[in-house]
């Protein structure tokens, strides 16, 4: 069984989770601080439509989606694709992953 390690500015937790499973489902059951007080109201759910569940991941993820990677080159993420981000709501969890959320509405902050 994976698992994830997530960081944030107040967070530095370790959780397991199913092998294949959808990283903000696992983030969300465990009630990690994936989304911001703003994104919480107005996110995609899912979709890979909005770009708010934006993370920084080091591990084995799944290839990304075409929604995934065409959301990635529109602002705010701009034409790098994200420049190594990834839609926590377009991942399926493939080994053990570290995942940092970065503050910021999209997840872009330092």
């Amino acid at each position: 069984m994976p698992t994830i390690r997530f960081r944030a500015r107040d967070h530095d937790v370790e959780v397991p989770c199913p092998d294949g499973a959808n990283l903000r489902m696992v983030l969300l059951r465990a009630r990690l601080p994936l989304y911001t007080r703003v994104a919480r109201a107005i996110h995609c759910r899912g979709h890979g439509t909005c770009g708010t569940c934006a993370v920084e991941v080091e591990g084995a993820l799944s290839e990304p989606t075409p929604a995934e990677s065409r959301r990635l080159r529109l602002p705010p993420f701009g034409k790098e694709g994200g420049a190594g981000l990834r839609l926590a709501c377009q991942c399926n969890v493939a080994g053990d992953l570290t995942v940092t959320k970065r503050h910021g509405l999209f997840g872009l902050g330092d």
